[in-house]
């Protein structure tokens, strides 16, 4: 249902809300190293969140990115819309064009409950989801 795109923004947006604040910066070749993930390809997703204000940045030798306690109160969605847009977790799962519970693909009743349950939990608070991983109870690492 998320593009490769909205995963890696997605899970760099939650090692920053994990490992750092606005005394601790992280450097995107670090965080591309920690979710192992081109630094070149990964620098273009946070430039787009942080022009958005989704995360934050600052230049110089103490410079990187970081989470406001602010930003910690964005719903996840955010993330997805701003790299994708909302509208491919609507997409049929199937690719058809014109799938709708009026026009129903074969699996659509089937998936419809679990696509409603998968947004409602993104428009959960970052932070939501940042004290599952410092919990233990999720994991950001393969």
């Amino acid at each position: 249902m998320l593009s490769s795109s909205s995963k890696y923004a997605v899970n760099a947006v939650l090692y920053l809300a994990v490992h750092s604040n606005e005394q601790k910066k992280i450097r995107a070749k670090e965080i591309a190293e920690a979710i192992k993930l081109p630094s070149p390809f990964l620098s273009k997703l946070l430039q787009s969140l942080s022009r958005e204000n989704i995360i934050s940045s600052s230049k110089g030798p103490t410079g990187g990115f970081y989470l406001t306690a602010k930003a910690l109160k964005t719903p996840l969605i955010e993330v997805v819309n701003i790299i994708d847009g909302t509208n491919r977790l609507d997409d049929c799962v199937l690719g058809l064009k014109k799938c709708s519970s009026e026009q129903p693909c074969p699996v659509h009743f089937s998936v419809q409950p679990l696509k409603q349950k998968f947004r409602k939990e993104l428009e959960e608070d970052i932070s939501v989801f940042a004290a599952k991983v410092k919990s233990g109870e999720a994991h950001l690492f393969v």
